[in-house]
């Protein structure tokens, strides 16, 4: 099989049959082998039946796994950030918040080079009255790349978050944590 085909995504949904390692992939089971990834990763923590929760953000993340057509594994990608307002300590104005929200989903939705796999997104952003949901989806036939790829879009959401974020205002957790840090690796010089 060509280094194209491993990496193509799929959109088919889930088919009986055996995978490329001859675990069942019937019945919506997932494979062990995927498991074994998630748990190999050292970042999730398993959250229920194909659920792997994010313990390396302070945001709510989580995967999930699920079967696909031709051994190839669909990872659903689930990241929960605070508004600007619900984490400022300080009230902020309706405009700074309707601009600080339009211009965080212009750069979370520009997810380009975040991944191993040669992958486009068509990434959900829902704006609630004080989270953001932002939801991205692959498929792939190796499953460690696939737990790869889903803890690089994480990171890629918590760094686009605090990059993000207005100077001059008091933060709450978990914004006031993360600010800590980004700070602190700054002023240490190193990477």
């Amino acid at each position: 099989m060509s280094e194209r085909e491993t990496e193509a995504d799929s959109d088919g949904g889930a088919e009986g049959g055996r995978g490329i390692d001859g675990e069942s992939e019937t019945d919506g089971d997932l494979p062990d082998r995927v498991r074994r990834a998630f748990a190999d990763h050292g970042s999730f923590e398993p959250a229920g039946d194909g659920v792997w929760t994010a313990e390396t953000t302070p945001f709510d993340a989580e995967v999930r796994a699920e079967p696909a057509a031709d051994g190839r594994v669909r990872f659903a990608v689930t990241v929960r950030v605070p508004t600007l307002s619900a984490t400022a300590a300080d009230e902020v104005a309706d405009v700074v918040e309707e601009g600080w929200i339009e211009t965080f989903e212009l750069r979370v939705v520009d997810v380009g080079g975040v991944t191993r796999g040669d992958r486009e997104f068509d990434p959900t952003v829902e704006v609630g009255d004080d989270e953001i949901e932002i939801g991205f989806e692959l498929t792939d036939i190796n499953e460690r790349r696939g737990v790869d790829d889903s803890g690089a879009l994480i990171d890629f959401v918590e760094g686009t978050y605090v990059q993000g974020v207005i100077p001059g205002y008091e933060y709450a957790e978990p914004l006031d944590a993360l600010l800590s840090a980004a700070r602190q690796q700054g002023n240490s010089g190193g990477f």
